[in-house]
C-alpha cells in the first residue's frame, strides 16, 4: 500500500456538500482504503469557474492504498455529482 494526499473540492452549499463527503467516504471505504487523516481547508475562492462555481469547500484527505485501486477510485469519483474536482499526490516516503 502507498500513501497518497487526495485533495477535493466540492460545492459550499452545506447538503451538497454533506452528500459529496459522504458519497466519496463511502467509494473510499468499498475500495478498502485507510484514510489516516481528513483536514478541512475551509471555503475559498475557485481560480476558475469548475460546473459554474466560482466558490468551493476544500478538504484533504491523507490515504492509504494500492496503485491499481486509484483508477478504480478515479472512475467512481467521476459519477459524483456534488464533487467539483479532485488530486491524487503519491507521498514519497
Amino acid at each position: 500500500m502507498r500513501k497518497y494526499e487526495l485533495m477535493t473540492v466540492f460545492p459550499v452549499e452545506e447538503e451538497q456538500f454533506k452528500q459529496g463527503i459522504e458519497a466519496l467516504r463511502s467509494v473510499l471505504g468499498s475500495f478498502d482504503v485507510q484514510i489516516e487523516s481528513e483536514e478541512p481547508f475551509g471555503d475559498r475562492d475557485l481560480a476558475y469557474e469548475i460546473k459554474k462555481k466560482k466558490k468551493a469547500k476544500y478538504v484533504l484527505f491523507t490515504i492509504q492504498a494500492g496503485p491499481e485501486k486509484i483508477l478504480a477510485i478515479d472512475k467512481q469519483f467521476k459519477l459524483n455529482q456534488n464533487l467539483l474536482t479532485y488530486l491524487f499526490i503519491r507521498i514519497d516516503e
